[in-house]
């Protein structure tokens, strides 16, 4: 006997409510099973979780307050007490105190330079250092690595002011704050990749620390797969517009890259990939491993490099074709932003510890680990990624190479509609090629490795093969 019921016949024995109220059943019933076949699930890897877990709001605000206890830190500053140098002594010594938690693995220095003179905001030669800590990764065989930085530098309404009061508590104290804070939890976790955490110097005096570093990346050939800059990211109550938010962050990339060859712009203009440049890419994976992570947080992607008329430590790199981002907060307060401290008509003017949001700071700090921490711990990225067009077709069809660095599992095929931000389906395959029933006319595609333990490389946007 087939067991089951005529809902049409049923109809028949009742009233016309009952019928409606059975109508109304039928449509509740099919939107409770497409929700719960739409729901998403969330994997979340236990060792980062906990890692996660670690970053304290307390330790960031120990570390900005003690930063802005320097009278300065100008980059032309030279006061041994109160100045830059002591407080990059201060930096070298917290990551020297990490270090001794990583078995061997981390090192710190302060790396000295000459700041050339620009006439412009370096009048004449001036000793400079960014102090950095290297993680070394744990795979002999991967030489990727990845950058955290912030820079330490402050400033007052005058740029050339190296005397007088200056703390810099949100400008860049909480982005120094946050690099200090992941080596710190970081230094007693093994990674494959080498992750490099710096304190950059001359930021404010026009880019000059992360102009050194970039430069001696390319001198001596370092592969850096990313650079993930924090400026500004500890304030969450915008002036003027008086918005209090400590539930968004941005996330700035370059679009076109500014280091972008002439074979480069041929293949983007041929596949309309203006919008998945490297930096967007990596944009977009901070995005979804960040909010994958960090509970009450959204990460906003900003389609350009930078802010009008300002500036950051990941321009130098980007320059150097390295993939490099900003992570700024969402909604800034210009009272305290390049202004000297001080009281007018009552307003309390100066980038002072007060006015910061150290819960929205442990934030921004886990978006950081989340995303630095799953690249570290990634393969490293397919190669020679290609789609067919050799024909016409309603199908599109991916090939790929295996990386030679990690373990892989298998991969995602990633698909998104063309007037889409964010990649919105992953296909699953252990294979290096794989047909999909969608037009590529009508989407854009990328392909994403997965290690053994779930961890997901960078995107890598396709290029055609023709013949």
């Amino acid at each position: 006997m087939a067991y089951g019921l005529n809902f049409s016949n049923l109809a028949l024995r009742i009233n016309p409510f009952h019928t409606m109220n059975i109508k109304l059943l039928f449509i509740c019933c099919a939107i409770f099973s497409q929700s719960a076949f739409c729901q998403t699930i969330i994997h979340r890897d236990p060792e980062l979780s906990e890692m996660i877990s670690e970053i304290s709001s307390d330790s960031l605000e120990h570390h900005v307050r003690s930063l802005t206890a320097f009278n300065t830190r100008h980059t032309l500053s030279s006061d041994q007490e109160e100045g830059m140098p002591a407080a990059q002594r201060y930096v070298l010594s917290k990551f020297n105190s990490f270090a001794k938690t990583s078995d061997g693995r981390m090192s710190a220095e302060i790396d000295k330079f000459t700041i050339p003179a620009d006439q412009r905001r370096v009048l004449e030669d001036f000793p400079g250092a960014n102090v950095i800590a290297t993680l070394k990764g744990s795979n002999p065989d991967d030489n990727r690595i990845f950058i955290i930085s912030g820079h330490m530098d402050s400033r007052r309404k005058d740029v050339m002011d190296s005397e007088e009061s200056a703390p810099g508590a949100n400008d860049d104290g909480s982005g120094t704050a946050t690099v200090i804070e992941l080596a710190r939890i970081m230094a007693g976790h093994e990674f494959s990749a080498t992750i490099i955490f710096v304190a950059f110097t001359g930021e404010e005096q026009g880019l000059k620390g992360s102009t050194y570093l970039a430069d001696k990346a390319i001198k001596e050939n370092w592969r850096v797969v990313a650079v993930l800059n924090n400026d500004i990211v500890g304030n969450s109550n915008s002036s003027e517009t008086l918005i209090k938010d400590n539930l968004k962050l941005r996330v700035f990339s370059e679009t076109i890259p500014v280091a972008e060859t002439e074979a480069e712009a041929s293949i983007r203009k041929y596949t309309n990939a203006e919008n998945d440049s490297k930096s967007r890419q990596l944009a977009r994976y901070i995005k979804e491993v960040a909010e994958r992570y960090v509970d009450q947080f959204e990460i906003k992607l900003m389609y350009r490099p930078d802010r009008y008329l300002r500036g950051g430590d990941q321009t130098p790199f980007a320059r150097n074709g390295f993939t490099a981002i900003r992570i700024s907060e969402m909604n800034e307060n210009y009272l305290h932003q390049h202004e000297n401290v001080r009281v007018e008509d009552g307003m309390k003017y100066g980038d002072l510890p007060e006015f910061m949001d150290f819960e929205y700071l442990r934030k921004v700090a886990a978006v950081n680990l989340a995303s630095l921490a799953s690249l570290a711990n990634s393969p490293d990225q397919p190669v020679e990624v290609k789609i067919d067009v050799r024909g016409l077709s309603n199908k599109s069809k991916l090939l790929w190479q295996a990386p030679k660095i990690g373990n892989v599992k298998g991969y995602y095929v990633m698909m998104r509609e063309t007037s889409s931000a964010m990649w919105e389906q992953k296909f699953w395959t252990t294979d290096t090629q794989m047909t999909l029933p969608y037009s590529k006319d009508n989407y854009f595609f990328a392909v994403q490795a997965v290690s053994d333990s779930g961890f997901e490389s960078l995107p890598v946007f396709p290029v055609p093969l023709s013949r």
